[in-house]
This record gives C-alpha cells, structure tokens and sequence, in this order.
C-alpha cells in the first residue's frame, strides 16, 4: 500500500516521500495518528499545496521539541518497585512508569513517546530514549530501587550487588562482634570460678 508521508517516519522517509508499506501498518499506525495519508491522486496534489504550511509547521514543532529535550536529557527519575535479593523485580517497568514518573517531576512525556528496547526486570538505572518529534530524542535514566534511599545509594555509583555485599559485611561483623562479646563474658566468668575453685582447694 502506497501512502505519502506527512512527517519524517524512522525507518519509512522524510515528509513528502512516497513508500509502500503494509497496509496493516498503514491502517494501524501511521494513518491514524496521522503522520500519513493514502498516496492517491487527490492526496499527493493537496500536499503539495499544504506542504510550506507543513513544513513551518514542521520546523515550529520540532524547534519545541529541541526546547523540550534540553530540559529532559539526563534527567534521573526514580521508580520504587519490590524486588528479590538478587535485585530481580516482581515485574517490570514499562512505558507507562516512566512516562508518570517523568510527568510527576513536571514534565509533560506520553508513554506513547518512550521507548524501551527491552522490559526492565531488574533493580539499577536504565538509561531510556523519549521521542519527543520524528527528529528529536531525549535519553533519561530511570533510577529503579526498592527504597529512597536505595535510589540515593545507586545514583551516587553503587550497584545492587555492591549494597548487597556491604549489608552482607556489615551483617558478618555484627555476628562476629556478638561472638566475641560472648567469648569474652565467657573467659570473664571463668576467671572468676578459677580463684574461687582454688579457695575451696586450700580450705
């Protein structure tokens, strides 16, 4: 199926070109959301008289858009989630967490904007594209913890498996610390019964 493209398509062409695509893809994307109209006669000629109005359109949008991104690139937004010891989430994070956590911090991301090559299922910081025009992108980071804290420790550099480690330390010497204050209750208890045994012994 034929259509002429309204706006730059990744992977498809700039605005103005002509391509053939899959009418499912047509019918479901790109006409719909109106970013392409079916390539007849009637269609290619009134595009040819909006296309300056298109075009200025095009530039005033996407000047925004650059506005836009400025702001949101590398910009760090936290998600609390539960999650295994291991830092494996009881589910994932998807489009829509990031697009909310993105808009509770001010700003306005549709979930329809953020792309994730793969689910995010474990704990740590993700780096996520926006789409915020057909040629401008933003990447944020979502920082994905169990706790604020947590997320205050991962985006200061420390891995789940590093805080993981260091509980597991901290955790050991306290063990140790105890064992040792027992030990030593212990010896004091039997210095005290060595005189008193010898006292006996001499009476």
């Amino acid at each position: 199926m034929k259509v002429i493209l309204l706006q730059r398509v990744a992977k498809l062409g700039q605005m103005g070109d002509v391509v053939d695509v899959k009418p499912g893809h047509a019918r479901n994307f790109l006409l719909p959301q109106q970013k392409a109209l079916t390539a007849s006669k009637a269609n290619i000629e009134a595009f040819e008289g909006q296309k300056a109005q298109l075009e200025a359109q095009n530039l005033e949008t996407k000047a925004e858009a650059e506005a836009m991104a400025e702001r949101l690139g590398g910009q760090q937004f936290v998600v609390i989630r539960s999650a295994s010891d291991a830092g494996a989430l009881y589910g994932s994070v998807t489009t829509r967490d990031a697009s909310d956590a993105a808009t509770a911090e001010g700003f306005t991301v549709d979930r329809k904007q953020v792309v994730l090559i793969a689910p995010i299922k474990y704990l740590g910081i993700h780096e996520v594209k926006v789409i915020l025009h057909p040629e401008v992108e933003a990447t944020i980071e979502m920082n994905v913890a169990r706790s604020p804290e947590e997320a205050e420790l991962q985006a200061a550099g420390k891995s789940i498996q590093e805080l993981a480690a260091e509980e597991e330390a901290a955790a050991e010497f306290e063990i140790s610390e105890l064992f040792d204050d027992l030990g030593s209750a212990a010896s004091d208890d039997d210095d005290a019964e060595a005189p008193a045994a010898a006292a006996d012994e001499e009476a």
